[in-house]
């Protein structure tokens, strides 16, 4: 099992920037995709941002190409989102979320999510 920490949320002006963070504990660490997704209230959960494994592969949504970067850091059990140019649309929920598949098996796990607003 993994446990999920988010932290770095708050309010921030658009343009602004802020960093999330996502402390791990848990076993096997290195062997999960980690993501990052948001919620706002109304919509579907949307994926983010997307980790490899190693993290040398990363995947984004359209809407935060260029402006968010994941990265992570496995023997310290974190994932980071690097958020530049945060725009109002960005204002959401955000979740950190460890997924794998074992034996056929799939394992998801989530944090309890940070909230963004980004606002005059």
């Amino acid at each position: 099992q993994v446990q999920l920490v988010e932290s770095g949320g708050g309010l921030v002006q658009p343009g602004g920037s802020l960093r999330l963070s996502c402390a791990a504990s848990g076993s096997s660490f290195s062997m999960y995709v980690m993501n990052w997704y948001r919620q706002a209230p109304g919509n579907e959960r949307e994926l983010v941002a997307q980790s490899g494994t190693a993290g040398g592969i990363t995947e984004y949504a359209d809407s935060v190409k260029g402006r968010f970067t994941i990265s992570r850091d496995n023997g310290k059990k974190m994932v980071y989102l690097q958020m530049n140019s945060l725009k109002p649309e960005d204002t959401a929920v955000y979740l950190c979320n460890a997924h794998t598949r074992a034996w056929g098996t799939i394992y998801d796990y989530w944090g309890q999510g940070t909230q963004v607003t980004v606002s005059a």
